[in-house]
């Protein structure tokens, strides 16, 4: 696709439109579009992190692989969020398998390119930071919910997190996808759809496809789904603030400067 990217606008990756212009300006050389093709692996977990990934669209499982081949998830990112941000804090293999559960689009930029344009910008680390944040919502919320929460709950936050970051009712899942974001065994996932359909949570389950009632899932849910959703907001409400101040800011820096 196209190997430059310009400043995003109402659909775009949400870190990168909320960068002041002279933070994007930095990114802006390295980055290049790229498709997202569901079940593609961006990163696997002990490979170095070669990439960041900024999705315009889709769905992006964080995935840990256990040593007996079980698997789970961890978190899932879409537009609000990247893939392999944290290599900022150092060169380190990656320390999960992150994987496209809904294909899309996403800016690409190499890691070391990156790395230096954060070393560079406040705004960028600023933007480091509400993503870190997020991601240990999710991180902490998930471990909570998974050791307190039936699985028909945990199943059902696990489709409204898809359907949040994809925005439509038919999801691109398959039930051998769900059983390894759950941890459990598809015979589960199958038992769990079943009870969903009955409810009127899921208006169909096609091969490859879930269509799913937003209204009725809430209620099948846990209260996580809610909780990760209005902290995620309050996080991008407070950085919209934050940006705007680093852009007077620097405004200002360049006004003083003309004046010398």
């Amino acid at each position: 696709m196209s190997p430059a990217v310009r400043r995003p606008g109402g659909i775009g990756n949400r870190l990168l439109a909320a960068l002041p212009p002279a933070g994007f300006d930095l990114l802006a050389p390295g980055l290049e579009m790229v498709a997202l093709d569901q079940e593609v692996v961006l990163s696997r977990v002990g490979d170095p992190i070669e990439h960041v990934f900024f999705p315009d669209s889709g769905a992006i499982s964080l995935m840990i692989n256990m040593a007996d081949g079980q698997t789970v998830a961890t978190a899932a990112v879409g537009r609000e969020g990247a893939v392999g941000i944290l290599s900022v804090l150092g060169p380190s293999p990656s320390a999960v398998t992150a994987i496209v559960r809904a294909g899309g689009t996403a800016s690409r930029i190499p890691a070391s390119r990156f790395h230096a344009a954060f070393n560079a910008s406040p705004a960028i680390r600023h933007a480091v930071q509400i993503h870190t944040r997020a991601m240990l919502i999710q991180f902490q919320l998930g471990v909570a919910c998974n050791a307190l929460h039936p699985v028909k709950a945990r199943m059902a936050r696990w489709l409204l997190h898809f359907r949040d970051r994809i925005d439509h009712d038919i999801l691109p899942l398959t039930q051998e996808a769900l059983a390894q974001i759950l941890g459990v065994r598809r015979t589960t996932v199958t038992l769990l759809m079943q009870n969903l359909r009955a409810s009127g949570a899921i208006r169909s389950d096609r091969r490859g496809q879930i269509e799913v009632d937003r209204s009725r899932l809430a209620v099948a849910a846990c209260e996580c789904h809610d909780t990760m959703r209005l902290e995620v907001e309050q996080i991008f409400s407070m950085n919209t603030a934050r940006s705007r101040a680093l852009a007077v800011a620097a405004d200002a820096v360049v006004e003083s400067d003309d004046a010398m």
